[in-house]
């Protein structure tokens, strides 16, 4: 009987290119978090389309896997979440419209999220961390964020394109798989390489800027690849050096700035170890320690938008039908953060 009074969570995520349906407790049990990737073919990235037609194809079938992994009927739950944006239209639309219409059929609230806010709150959660810095780090965004009356503050950031992005653009310069991700194959490819690359290091203040190394090294991978003078995985680790270096810069300066000691790295690009490595070795020459995971939750998936859209609810807030849209920009500063009042 007690297992029934426990507010349960489906979430639906499917901003880029993968469709994940999550069930989770208040408490934070992850009960089911099935997803599904939409893998171009090497050298080609995904489009709104193609990426929405995949969701359709395989969000029922996970929705229907989901609720039998977890034991648990349409009744058992307390309400449907689902990712406002940040993230692709057309992607977006799908989980959008699953959701209108699931809560009409099984007569559920309905609590849109924000998928960034939703990166920090399951990191928070699996890992125990409390209060940290947050290096938030995927295809579409780069940022650096702490928690600050009310709400995630936004201290440094992108100031054009992802760091995700650089890498899986370059990876498209180099033919690689998509498989499991452009971004993984950089880095299997990087620990091979010898040889450093100077590249541009472009740190301004607590913002980064990415597309003007991407340029120089796309133009330097065609010139030195074709002459010899470097391998593939020489640019791949030159290009993994620079960039987490920047990174880790503009992490310890919000340290400095918030003082705080702890960091917690969220997103697709936080899977990888040797920015977890070096942002640890940070950490520990502050006398602060590095709260990472590994893909199960890093990567784009269902379970964070329920958790995030649980805490949400069971603090009053659901999103009436008519305001169950979604959108390409929504800023991580823009949600109050109601969960985390007692805290200031």
């Amino acid at each position: 009987m007690e297992e029934k009074k426990r507010l349960v969570a489906v979430g639906f995520e499917g901003s880029a290119n993968k469709i994940g349906v999550g069930i989770v407790s208040l408490d934070g049990a992850i009960l089911a978090n099935p997803r599904h990737t939409y893998v171009t073919p090497p050298g080609q990235g995904f489009l709104p389309r193609e990426t929405a037609n995949h969701h359709l194809h395989h969000l029922l079938p996970l929705l229907h896997s989901a609720m039998a992994e977890a034991s648990l009927s349409p009744s058992d739950l307390a309400c449907l979440c689902y990712t406002k944006g940040p993230g692709m239209g057309a992607p977006l639309q799908v989980a959008a419209v699953a959701v209108r219409l699931l809560s009409q059929l099984w007569n559920k609230p309905i609590v849109a999220v924000n998928h960034c806010v939703a990166h920090i709150e399951m990191g928070r959660c699996v890992t125990g961390a409390e209060d940290p810095v947050v290096l938030y780090v995927s295809g579409g965004n780069t940022q650096v964020i702490a928690f600050s009356e009310g709400r995630y503050r936004i201290f440094g950031e992108t100031i054009d394109i992802a760091v995700g992005n650089c890498l899986d653009r370059f990876a498209r310069v180099l033919t690689l798989s998509n498989d499991p991700s452009p971004g993984y194959n950089i880095e299997q490819l990087a620990k091979k390489g010898e040889k450093f690359i100077d590249l541009p290091y472009v740190v301004k203040g607590m913002d980064v800027s990415f597309s003007g190394i991407l340029s120089y090294i796309e133009a330097t991978a065609t010139e030195k690849l074709k002459n010899n003078e470097c391998t593939p995985a020489d640019l791949c680790y030159s290009l993994q050096e620079t960039i987490f270096a920047m990174l880790v810069e503009i992490t310890e300066r919000a340290m400095a700035h918030c003082d705080k000691k702890d960091v917690l790295i969220v997103g697709g690009v936080g899977c990888n170890e040797r920015l977890q490595e070096m942002m640890r070795i940070m950490c520990s020459e502050r006398g602060g320690r590095l709260f990472a995971t590994d893909d199960r939750y890093c990567v784009d998936n269902g379970a964070m938008i329920a958790y995030t859209g649980l805490l949400a609810y069971q603090r009053g807030i659901t999103t009436p039908l008519e305001d169950t849209t979604f959108t390409q920009r929504f800023r991580t500063d823009e949600v109050e953060a109601v969960w985390r009042e007692d805290e200031g």
